[in-house]
């Protein structure tokens, strides 16, 4: 397994454990609030102003940056369209490195078309730098607006709650922690090394089918390709996650030379929900599966049809797995078991950009 830094871990998860913190309906109905506040005004120098507003409210909500980071943004140097990139430095501190988020090429878009807006009306450098108080009490207005507490609108309340958004996504846990600014981990499993680039790569990709995203995240796991076994007909793929888990699975021949993959390539594997078989128990069961991940059962969703059942693998990755519902023979799984998620090479399909 990756050997990660606990008291940076605990930053993080202390929110998703303990600490109320706005989920993710919450988050797009105060971003909604806010954009629908921002569009009010008539009068210019108002929507300029609540425009401001907006663009500081989504590059905290999006970055998950502190509000005096992004207050300081200078627009001609920390923001990179080309890479989708907004690059937060160290002010005071010429020796620290600066940290790039990435932002999904959407956002980056919208950002740059309202940037453009108000180069129209003002030409500045630092047009994001307003006054932290004010910043403050629009935000928690808007808050306010929509029902919700004040202290959970606040900017520092909403980068937590990115956090916690984030790693409920199954972005894996190196990479949240890099986005928000965390002291970074030790990024070398057992078998592979994962490069910070790599890390900012396995964001960014995740980044970008978020902002398109209509299915659930989970199922999907991100990380490198650690062992490739050619046969005569068939190719066996192993693949590392930056957690330390091996993802098995079995293409053909031509599916490698058309996907392109070689030792080192970073790539997505998915199984869907019904391919996944539970089995209760601390021992690791004794069957031929390829696939074994261990995890604890979190949430049941029972249904006429199918019962869900979510498994939480790591701190940032769950499994959902799909049972057909039985009133005569019920899965013996509750919440709070230790179970086992199985699933056969044959049922991973592979992915790349």
């Amino acid at each position: 397994m990756t050997g990660f830094n606990r008291s940076d871990d605990g930053r993080i998860l202390s929110i998703a454990e303990g600490e109320e913190c706005l989920s993710h309906s919450q988050l797009n109905r105060l971003e909604d609030s806010f954009r629908e506040w921002a569009e009010k005004p008539k009068r210019d120098d108002v929507r300029l102003s609540r425009l401001s507003v907006l663009l500081i409210f989504l590059l905290v909500r999006y970055t998950g940056a502190k509000l005096s980071e992004v207050l300081s943004i200078n627009i001609h140097t920390d923001l990179d369209w080309a890479r989708h990139l907004v690059i937060f430095r160290s002010n005071g501190n010429e020796n620290a490195e600066p940290r790039e988020v990435h932002i999904s090429q959407s956002l980056a878009d919208e950002i740059r078309g309202k940037i453009d807006t108000l180069k129209s009306h003002k030409e500045s450098e630092r047009l994001l730098d307003l006054d932290p108080g004010f910043v403050r009490r629009k935000f928690y207005e808007r808050a306010l607006e929509c029902g919700f507490p004040k202290r959970l609108g606040g900017p520092e309340a909403i980068r937590k709650a990115r956090g916690v958004e984030l790693m409920q996504s199954n972005i894996p846990l190196p990479a949240v922690q890099m986005m928000l600014g965390h002291s970074t981990p030790n990024l070398t499993s057992s078998y592979v090394a994962f490069s910070k680039d790599e890390i900012q790569a396995v964001a960014q990709r995740f980044l970008e089918k978020e902002s398109g995203r209509k299915t659930s995240a989970r199922n999907s796991f991100f990380g490198k390709v650690s062992e490739i076994l050619r046969g005569d007909i068939q190719t066996r793929v192993v693949m590392e996650t930056l957690e330390g888990n091996s993802i098995i699975t079995v293409i053909t021949n031509d599916s490698l030379e058309r996907l392109g993959l070689s030792l080192g390539r970073l790539i997505t594997a998915e199984v869907k929900a019904p391919l996944v078989i539970l089995h209760g128990g601390e021992a690791s069961p004794k069957c031929s599966t390829e696939n074994r991940l261990r995890g604890v059962v979190t949430r049941i969703t029972n249904g006429e049809v199918n019962t869900e059942f979510i498994v939480k693998i790591s701190e940032t990755t769950e499994i959902c797995a799909l049972v057909t519902s039985s009133p005569s023979s019920p899965f013996e799984l509750n919440v709070g078991d230790c179970a086992w998620a199985l699933f056969n090479c044959s049922a991973v399909v592979l992915h790349v950009d």
